[in-house]
């Protein structure tokens, strides 16, 4: 019996991990691909602009459904739930607190401002706890429970921690030095898409999704 629950305990992690991990790989190409079928038009400057478009359930959504499942999520230490917990609070503040309207809804200026501080400050929260879990939980608990393929998930893990780290500091990097003409071409998006797609592979690998990486 106490088998038969701890195996159902493990099923139910590994379910967990690869339900946030398909949500992060793919939110991306649902929400640019979908807006251009509801709405038509060009690209959003950012994930977070298609608030403002025919997508908007889906991005509040699945930020909620990524809160959550953060939530319920437990790890091996305490410093697991914490960092856990705290990317789900941030993720559940993403969908809460919209980033700033530019062209959307009328909103008062002042609201509009307070609105996109706190939604950046809750998106780099976000970020970061995932790249932290990506860097240091992920890797440390495989380099105490090792496997076949154990070197090679630490590889993609530490990977995916470094792109998520890469891309959202370029973002701010790009805003303040390059000019309209390369604001243009939608970096922000890009990078903010990378950065979710490197979260998705973490996690539907940690959940072993990937057939060939299961010991």
């Amino acid at each position: 019996m106490t088998q038969t629950v701890g195996r159902d305990l493990v099923h139910s992690y590994l379910y967990l991990r690869r339900a946030i991990g398909l949500i992060g790989i793919a939110l991306p190409p649902v929400l640019i691909l979908g807006k251009i079928l509801l709405d038509g038009g060009g690209l959003q400057n950012s994930l977070s602009g298609y608030y403002y478009t025919g997508m908007r359930d889906v991005l509040v959504g699945a930020m909620w459904a990524v809160g959550v499942f953060l939530f319920c999520y437990r790890g091996y230490s305490p410093i697991d739930d914490w960092v856990a917990n705290i990317a789900g609070l941030s993720a559940i503040g993403v969908a809460i607190f919209p980033t700033s309207p530019s062209g959307g809804p009328n909103v008062a200026a002042a609201d509009d401002k307070l609105l996109g501080y706190v939604h950046v400050a809750a998106a780099a929260v976000f970020f970061l706890s995932l790249a932290y879990f990506c860097l240091f939980l992920f890797t440390r608990r495989d380099a105490e429970n090792p496997g076949e393929h154990n070197e090679v998930r630490n590889k993609i893990y530490v990977a995916c921690g470094v792109a998520i780290v890469v891309c959202i500091g370029l973002i701010p990097v790009i805003a303040y030095l390059f000019d309209n003409e390369t604001k243009a071409l939608h970096p922000a998006l890009w990078l903010e898409s990378g950065a979710v797609l490197a979260f998705g592979v973490a996690w539907a690998t940690k959940g072993k999704a990937i057939a060939i990486l299961k010991d």
